[in-house]
């Protein structure tokens, strides 16, 4: 009989941490995770604090540089962080904040009203989890200056010199113990920064790169704010609306700006922000919003008899086409969840569906013909929901509750999804070459017959009938739209195999745009990725090489110092056998595969709806630029 060895868990085995100790014993429960994201999310904190000062209007200018030592600063013209001795804690009140978690001007004592960084812990978070933090006060005349390494204070704060304005300058340097990566990503900070220009109307936010190889700057300022914003958001979109409809409001320290646009497509686009941060859950404030639209467009329609008695539109009707930002500012928000991606106050779900009905009401009675053609729109839209209801019950009928796959599939014998991918491959040609070189244990093929639908400008209906868009729904087995559900998808991977032209650019980006539109989760989760065949053949002797662009071939033609060698350019996937085929551009141990990521919704909204929108000059001007799309399509 073994004996049993009992561990003893007494008061000797509870551990408590000290100061910033849980921030990196637990930074994923500060900062959400320690990959790019949250590295970013740091620059955004420091970042907030400036913010909150230019909505309490001391604040004109944010300047954000990453630096050529991985660095990153953070400078501000607001008040600067308070200098003075808090006497309880014997430390001045910038090291109070630097130190001690939830310590900050946001919790009733008088420093914001309104704050975006709710939990008082940024700063202490930013300085636990750096290698090295800086950081200059102006204020009262004087410099102040203060340097840490992960978390601890070289020094008490010094003055170290005069100041004839105010302000703060942070720069630290992320700890490299803690982070998957440092590197900062430029593209990744400015959307960011755009936006908070956006949402603060006149706030000038610059940011700059001085890293070796990657120099750049931009500045940004909106005088118009959030009008701005869907302005630029609409800007690749036929409009109907003549000009952008905005209101804003202010009750009992709250506030609501809304701006609002429609365009002939079939999308609604809408944003929706509670004290500068992105509520992409929506909340109180997106239903009021939504409850009032309905109600005022169908009184409306009523009252001019532009509607038919008794005939009344959805919420979806009345939302076909429009682009939509809400942004609220409120003392004390409540987000659900540590994420704060959705808004829970009940008073801002009130007001909004007020000030909604008030200036919505206003301005569709003064502008009669605008409000015509959105009345008409929505009726239009209501006749096509219903067309497309039917669509779905016979798709559903006909297509998803069937259990027989597509006839020109050919199906891999794997079963388990983890180890499976399919291939969409252009034309029956290519299609067949690429059946016969594949390993079917778990490799499928699907042939796809020209340019599949552009389903940007097609209703429901039709892109419910596309044969081509309904083999794939079948194949992949996970459903689409509402009812997407990536549990039930049959291939890990899906890899659009197109030849390297400009046709072949067209028809994935048609693929990626059904993708995004249809199946997002796809695309966010990484399932979806581009092929990429070679352009040439050299042949030198018994010497074979593939060449996948035109700097490899000059590379190749380089390195042979003008020996002969034999060229062939591939025109498409159907000039391979199926040897060739396998061995360039399926084989996993040889081949290469571009992984499709998102890196911003609003971003690759823009470029969709760029390419496949009312203006095919915009389009063909991409493709062109852009022939290959051999770089990682990251959008």
């Amino acid at each position: 009989m073994t004996e049993k060895v009992q561990n003893e868990y007494n008061q000797s085995a509870i551990q408590v941490l000290e100061g910033l100790e849980p921030v990196r014993k637990r930074p994923g429960m500060y900062i959400g995770s320690t990959d790019v994201k949250g590295l970013h999310h740091l620059v955004t904190e420091i970042v907030d604090n400036s913010i909150d000062e230019a909505v309490a209007g001391y604040c004109t200018h944010i300047e954000v540089v990453l630096h050529e030592d991985g660095s990153c600063s953070v400078t501000d013209n607001g008040r600067g962080i308070p200098t003075g001795i808090i006497p309880k804690e014997n430390k001045s009140a910038v090291e109070v904040v630097l130190t001690k978690l939830h310590a900050g001007g946001k919790f009733g004592g008088g420093g914001y009203k309104i704050s975006g960084g709710l939990h008082g812990v940024g700063l202490s978070v930013v300085n636990a989890l750096s290698e090295m933090l800086e950081i200059h006060v102006r204020q009262n005349g004087k410099v102040y200056h203060q340097v840490y390494h992960r978390g601890i204070p070289d020094a008490p704060l010094a003055e170290i010199g005069a100041a004839d304005d105010t302000g703060t300058c942070i720069r630290f340097l992320p700890d490299p113990r803690i982070f998957e990566t440092t590197e900062f990503q430029y593209d990744r900070m400015r959307l960011r920064l755009r936006e908070l220009a956006y949402l603060n109307k006149g706030l000038r936010i610059s940011i700059e790169d001085k890293r070796e190889g990657h120099e750049r700057a931009e500045s940004f300022c909106y005088e118009g704010g959030i009008m701005h914003f869907v302005e630029h958001l609409n800007k690749s979109k036929e409009r109907i609306l003549p000009s952008i409809v905005y209101f804003e409001e202010m009750c009992n320290d709250m506030i609501a700006e809304i701006a609002l646009q429609y365009n002939t497509g079939y999308e609604e686009v809408i944003y929706t922000f509670a004290n500068n941060i992105n509520t992409e859950e929506g909340g109180s404030h997106l239903d009021g919003f939504k409850a009032a639209l309905t109600r005022v467009i169908n009184d409306y329609g009523q009252k001019s008899k532009t509607l038919k008695e008794n005939e009344k539109l959805s919420g979806e009707d009345v939302r076909e086409g429009l682009t939509a930002v809400i942004s609220v500012k409120l003392p004390e928000p409540q987000f659900e969840g540590q994420t704060k991606t959705k808004l829970g106050n009940s008073e801002m779900r009130a007001f909004v569906s007020r000030v909604v009905t008030e200036k919505l009401s206003e301005y569709l009675e003064e502008n009669p013909k605008a409000a015509k053609e959105l009345i008409t729109k929505a009726v239009s839209a209501q006749r096509a929901r219903e067309a497309a209801r039917k669509a779905r019950e016979a798709f559903r009928k006909g297509v998803m509750e069937s259990t027989t796959l597509p006839g020109k599939l050919a199906d891999c014998t794997d079963t388990d999804p983890m180890n499976c991918e399919i291939f969409l491959v252009e034309g029956d040609s290519a299609g067949g070459t690429a059946k016969q070189g594949r390993d079917r244990q778990f490799q499928a093929i699907l042939p796809l017959r020209g340019k599949i639908l552009n389903v940007e400008k097609a209703r429901m209906h039709r892109i419910l009938d596309n044969e081509e868009i309904k083999a794939m729904i079948k194949a992949f087995g996970c459903g689409f739209k509402d009812e997407f559900d990536i549990s039930k998808l049959r291939y890990d991977r899906i890899i659009c195999m197109t030849d390297a032209d400009v046709d072949g650019s067209h028809i994935r980006i048609l693929l990626l745009t059904f993708f995004f539109r249809f199946m997002r989760p796809l695309v966010e989760e990484g399932h979806i990725y581009i092929a990429q065949p070679p352009l040439y053949k050299a042949t030198r002797g018994k010497e074979v090489r593939y060449l996948y662009s035109d700097e490899e071939l000059k590379e190749y033609q380089a390195s042979l110092n003008g020996a002969n060698y034999e060229l062939q350019r591939y025109k498409g996937l159907g000039e391979m056998n199926a040897v060739q085929l396998y061995e360039t551009t399926m084989d996993p141990e040889t081949r290469t595969l571009l992984r499709v990521t998102v890196k911003d919704a609003e971003e690759a909204d823009e470029i969709f709806s760029l390419l496949m929108g009312e203006h095919p000059e915009l389009r063909r001007a991409f493709i062109e630029e852009n022939a290959k799309l051999v770089k990682e399509l990251d959008i």
